[in-house]
């Protein structure tokens, strides 16, 4: 039944994006923010598909925590699906990615649509000046910015090292941010095995101000709320693995 679902699923997935991908080109002379609607789009309908193929969902503690005013969105980063459940759970945002991502067929050229913040991650200060310098063009934009401040996907149960790039732009751009904990990857796993039915949680925790300590500070608050939290969602689903 799981093998079926999966099929089902990505004959569903490969059927939709085409078409589109097609909607989005269409829109790229638009301006940012109303071209956005079309990536958000393919995203629910992502979302869609995974609820009625495979059974994956998700649900969200502490809605009464996002703010009204756009911010930094510091969550933890398992696997894809969080990629595509923030965009439905925040208002319109971008995403901090690297590169590598924008050139890949059809995906890449979606992204570069969707006006994310392109890093390399191979060149460290480059890096944080093109993240400060773009983000600023973000935000004057309305956009809220998505960040993963471990800078890469984690097993989940892992504790990855989390960087400053998050508490370091919003000081830089005077916006707060929102830590998000969530157990994506116990039913997604990076090693591509099939998809598991399931409930993603996602956990918003309270905003820490921008101006509230120093960088490191406010680095290792966010680190410190948001893998508490995870300890108190964690092993609910087939994937997690208990760590040694």
């Amino acid at each position: 039944m799981i093998v079926f679902r999966n099929i089902l699923f990505w004959i569903g997935f490969l059927i939709i994006t085409p078409i589109l991908f097609i909607v989005m080109l269409c829109a790229a002379p638009l301006p940012p923010r109303i071209r956005h609607y079309t990536g958000v789009a393919w995203a629910r309908s992502v979302l869609w598909l995974l609820k009625h193929a495979i059974g994956l969902s998700y649900q969200v503690e502490g809605r009464e925590n996002i703010p009204k005013e756009p911010s930094i969105i510091c969550c933890k980063h398992q696997s894809g699906y969080e990629t595509l459940a923030l965009q439905s759970i925040f208002p319109h945002q971008i995403f901090v990615l690297k590169k590598e991502l924008l050139y890949l067929p059809i995906l890449g050229q979606g992204l570069m649509l969707m006006s994310p913040i392109p890093i390399d991650r191979k060149e460290a200060v480059q890096a944080s000046q093109k993240l400060l310098e773009i983000g600023l063009k973000r935000k004057k934009l309305g956009f809220w910015i998505s960040i993963f401040p471990e800078g890469t996907r984690t097993q989940p149960g892992v504790r990855g090292r989390y960087k400053r790039g998050a508490a370091r732009m919003a000081q830089n751009l005077q916006m707060n941010i929102v830590p998000v904990a969530m157990n994506s990857g116990e039913f997604w796993s990076r090693r591509l095995k099939l998809l598991q039915p399931g409930i993603v949680h996602f956990v918003i925790l309270p905003t820490i101000a921008w101006d509230s300590d120093s960088v490191e500070k406010i680095a290792q608050k966010y680190e410190d709320v948001i893998e508490t939290a995870q300890k108190e969602i964690e092993g609910q689903g087939p994937f997690f693995i208990q760590q040694k």
